[in-house]
């Protein structure tokens, strides 16, 4: 028996990036994972991965995957996602709020108004369908009376990184996590914020080849970095975790819950926290704040 043997997921994003190292680990750990994504067919993304590709690698690593092809800017599609979920499973026990749309030109230097007005689609696809999928998972977790709900976040909730509407975002999607969770705490459903720093994603990595100069940043230097697999990892201690309902509410560093947790990556790296250099979290558990208001 894995440790989330039982337990099921959804992963929004998981076509590739951080929402497929998700899942690759809630997998390993005996999830039965929902992959989202729009990427259903090699080819149709200038980067590697589709839905089913994920799928069949959590179902080799001990999971089941389940491929649901979504594009989470329309609402029946994640609505018919959740009704999916509900009538094959029955219940929902974890909910991670990775998917996003990333414009080709994020990492360019540039201002706000010398950059299409079309990025705001990073509010649509980041901060509205994170809400969506919250929204719909909590009808089912809230009769169950558990459940967690994951957002990925990063330092860019503190601290300046890459443009204006990417740091709203972040800043949106964590204030976000917290209020939920104050709603949810009386029917013992989980919500928080993780802080990611650099990740070996295809995306980031393509970035690194093209622009060795991005080395020599403390936001993408590589030595800070981790797999996709290590806020999965996480996010499996987490959701094993008894005392997971203190946590709810909070926004907190991946690589400082991993140490918690004493979990490294999956080449036993210890990833380190970049609270001194890009910034602390605003949002501390409910529990830890007087009537968690």
């Amino acid at each position: 028996m894995t440790a989330l043997a039982g337990t099921v997921a959804v992963v929004t994003g998981a076509s590739r990036g951080i929402g497929k190292g998700i899942a690759l680990a809630l997998g390993a750990e005996g999830a039965t994972v929902y992959v989202t994504g729009r990427t259903e067919a090699v080819g149709r993304n200038p980067l590697p991965g589709t839905v089913g590709q994920t799928a069949d690698e959590v179902n080799r690593r001990s999971g089941r995957g389940v491929a649901v092809p979504v594009d989470h800017a329309d609402d029946r599609q994640v609505a018919a996602l959740f009704k999916q979920v509900r009538d094959e499973q029955g219940r929902l026990d974890i909910l991670v709020n990775n998917a996003f749309a990333l414009p080709e030109d994020l990492t360019d230097p540039k201002p706000f108004w010398e950059k299409p007005l079309s990025n705001w689609e990073m509010v649509d696809v980041g901060v509205r369908s994170s809400f969506v999928a919250a929204w719909h998972a909590a009808k089912i977790m809230v009769p169950q009376k558990s459940g967690l709900i994951v957002a990925i976040s990063g330092y860019v909730g503190a601290t300046y990184t890459y443009g204006v509407i990417f740091g709203t975002c972040k800043s949106a999607v964590d204030r976000m996590a917290r209020d939920m969770a104050i709603e949810l705490q009386p029917h013992n459903v989980a919500s928080l914020s993780l802080w990611q720093g650099l990740t070996f994603t295809e995306r980031a990595k393509r970035n690194l080849e093209r622009n060795p100069a991005m080395k020599k940043l403390t936001v993408t230097n590589p030595t800070i970095g981790c797999t996709p697999e290590h806020p999965g990892r996480v996010i499996a201690a987490l959701a094993n975790d008894p005392q997971l309902m203190k946590r709810s509410g909070g926004t907190f560093i991946t690589a400082e819950v991993a140490q918690d947790y004493g979990i490294t990556d999956v080449d036993g790296k210890v990833i380190p926290s970049l609270r001194a250099e890009r910034g602390s979290p605003i949002w501390r558990p409910i529990s830890e704040v007087s009537r968690g208001r």
